[in-house]
């Protein structure tokens, strides 16, 4: 049964098959041309033939023994090369010693089946040729053993092609799924990296942007209120959001450049949560209090910055929905982690439902990208308290 088409001879090893080739080629050719039996101008005729087979081979043959797959090309090959071979044999019989040469060509260009019915042809239309060219069956019977040596021969060496070829087709084909699973693998991190991209992006722009749009939203309709009433309170909460405006210009500019809050480049984690607290304190007149706890030192920049995100949520939040009175911020550093715990004394929720707000998620998810622990409890009517704790 024959194979499917097949890559027989990868171009790492061709030039041994090359090699081969000619070597044996060139054995023959002084073979042809030492033999004494027959004469001077059918050696040179023979020569020629063999030689013909060899360009013929260098020429079109390469090309055309790309697989086994019986293709037109392949046929073409074998047909002109099996003609001049056995041209070559009827003027010098020795040519016959072509056929290690012949047949690995063959079966390299053939299914396996056909390849084999024409390498018996190959190896048994020499003694018949033989014995029409001398009128004589003398010799055919001292040709015929050879010949089926070399069918045997033959054959074995097409066996064992073929199963090389199946190697090679199998090895290819792991190749080809590796590789397919490789751009499967590929494609689906980048994909993952884009959504997680795009959510951190969406939790920047929830924690920073959309947080200070509301206070000034908050801000300018105080100042509204106020314009007729208390002209300076006015101006106070106008200049507030002026001021909350711009820092919103700069964390717009920090998230286009490098996504790090313009608070962490010019103050330390400490002050930039303190500035915070001191911020809700002034703009809603509730009662803050902030503390920070032993040794700040050097922290790693993403979690200084899920830090201060965690402080902006959770006092947006404070500010949103508490209803509080008094907010309390602790900063405690240790020689192994830091801790953020912030406490309000507003209406609470239940924490125990699955919240739909994207600030609690957001909250969340950059917890564990930092591999951190965030707890959030809280009850109906009795405050919030909001922690969390990451490794320095």
């Amino acid at each position: 049964m024959d194979r499917a088409p097949h890559p027989v001879a990868p171009t790492h090893w061709r030039w041994i098959w090359d090699l081969y080739f000619a070597v044996c080629l060139v054995v023959v050719l002084v073979l042809v041309v030492e033999e004494q039996a027959v004469s001077l101008p059918a050696r040179l005729a023979a020569a020629v033939l063999l030689s013909l087979m060899a360009l013929w081979y260098a020429a079109y043959g390469r090309a055309a023994v790309r697989g086994a797959d019986g293709s037109r090309e392949s046929w073409v090959f074998v047909g002109v090369a099996a003609l001049l071979f056995l041209a070559a044999v009827a003027f010098v019989p020795t040519s016959t010693f072509a056929l290690p040469v012949i047949c690995p060509m063959v079966f390299l260009a053939l299914p396996l089946t056909r390849a084999a019915l024409v390498v018996i042809l190959l190896n048994v239309l020499p003694p018949a040729i033989t014995a029409i060219h001398a009128g004589t069956l003398a010799r055919v019977h001292d040709l015929l053993p050879i010949a089926v040596l070399g069918v045997i021969f033959a054959l074995l060496v097409g066996a064992y092609i073929d199963r090389i070829a199946g190697q090679n087709d199998e090895r290819a084909q792991i190749i080809a799924e590796l590789q397919a699973r490789r751009a499967e693998v590929a494609r689906l991190s980048h994909e993952a990296g884009v959504a997680e991209e795009r959510a951190r992006l969406a939790a920047e722009i929830h924690d920073t942007l959309a947080q200070g749009f509301t206070s000034i939203i908050t801000l300018i309709q105080a100042a509204e209120s106020e314009a007729d009433t208390d002209r300076d309170a006015a101006y106070r909460h106008l200049g507030m959001a002026v001021r909350t405006a711009r820092e919103n210009l700069a964390e717009a500019r920090a998230m286009v450049t490098a996504l790090t809050p313009t608070s962490l480049r010019s103050e330390t984690l400490a002050d930039a949560i303190g500035r915070q607290v001191d911020r809700l304190a002034e703009e809603t007149g509730i009662g803050a209090e902030y503390e920070v706890d032993g040794v700040a030192g050097e922290l790693p920049t993403a979690v200084e910055v899920v830090l201060l995100r965690t402080v902006q949520e959770t006092l947006a939040n404070v500010r949103k929905h508490a209803h509080a009175s008094d907010v309390a911020v602790r900063l405690s550093f240790t020689d192994t982690s830091v801790t953020l715990t912030v406490t309000d004394d507003g209406i609470g929720f239940d924490s125990t439902r699955d919240s739909h707000g994207f600030g609690l998620r957001g909250m969340r998810a950059r917890a564990e990208q930092i591999g951190a622990t965030l707890e959030i409890s809280s009850v109906p009517g009795q405050g919030t308290t909001v922690r969390l704790e990451a490794s320095r």
